[in-house]
C-alpha cells in the first residue's frame, strides 16, 4: 500500500479522507511523519498557501502529501475574508468572533451572496497538482445549527433551506467545497 501524508494533524479529517481512499493509499499524519512545526501559510492565495504548506512538507520530509486551504468569500465584502477566514477577526483564530465580525461587517447589507472555495495541493513523487472546490451559497443573519466548524452556522449553499451547520456530515461532504476538491483529488489517485 502507498504512503501519502494529509498535512495535517487533525484525525477526523484523516479518517474521513481514508474512507473515500478505499484501501489504496495509507494516509499519514504530520505527526507521523515527524513534522511537529506548524507549517507555513504566507501566501496572499488560497492556492498559495496550499501550495506552500504541501511543498514544505515535499522539501522537508521527502514524503508525496497534499495540503489543503480554505476561504469564505463573501461578494458584497470584495472576497473577504477569503485567505484570512481563520483570523478574520485576529489571531487567536476563534470561530465566534470570525463569525461576530462577519455579521457586523454585513449589517445592511442586502446581497449576502457568497462562496467557499477549497484548493488542495498534491506534490507526487516530485509532480505538484491541484483540485478546487467551490460551493455558493449566502450568509444568514443568524446563527442556525450546530454542527460542523468554523463558518458553517452561517452558511446557507444554494438549493438548500439549512446552514452547513444544521446538515449532518454525509449531507455537507456531499456538497461542500472540501468534498468536491478531495473527491477530484480521490479520483486523480485511484486513476494512477
Amino acid at each position: 500500500m502507498t504512503e501519502i501524508c494529509f498535512a495535517t494533524n487533525n484525525k477526523n479529517k484523516i479518517a474521513e479522507v481514508s474512507q473515500m481512499l478505499e484501501g489504496k493509499y495509507k494516509l499519514l499524519s504530520l505527526e507521523e511523519i515527524g513534522c511537529l512545526v506548524e507549517l507555513p501559510e504566507e501566501q496572499e492565495t488560497l492556492e498559495g498557501n496550499s501550495r506552500q504548506k504541501a511543498r514544505y512538507v515535499w522539501d522537508n520530509y521527502n514524503v508525496n502529501c497534499f495540503a489543503d486551504d480554505t476561504g469564505l468569500e463573501v461578494k458584497a465584502l470584495n472576497g473577504a475574508p477569503g485567505v484570512y477566514s481563520a483570523r478574520y477577526a485576529g489571531p487567536q483564530r476563534d470561530n465566534n468572533d470570525n463569525i461576530k465580525h462577519l455579521l457586523q461587517n454585513l449589517e445592511g447589507r442586502q446581497d449576502r451572496s457568497a462562496q467557499f472555495r477549497t484548493y488542495i495541493t498534491l506534490y507526487l513523487n516530485g509532480q505538484e497538482h491541484q483540485f478546487e472546490g467551490i460551493v455558493t451559497g449566502h450568509i444568514t443573519e443568524a446563527w442556525k445549527g450546530d454542527k460542523g466548524f468554523g463558518y458553517d452556522p452561517v452558511f446557507i449553499p444554494d438549493g438548500y433551506s439549512k446552514t452547513f451547520a444544521e446538515m449532518s456530515s454525509e449531507e455537507k461532504n456531499a456538497i461542500s467545497h472540501r468534498g468536491k476538491a478531495m473527491q477530484k483529488l480521490i479520483a486523480f489517485l485511484k486513476d494512477l
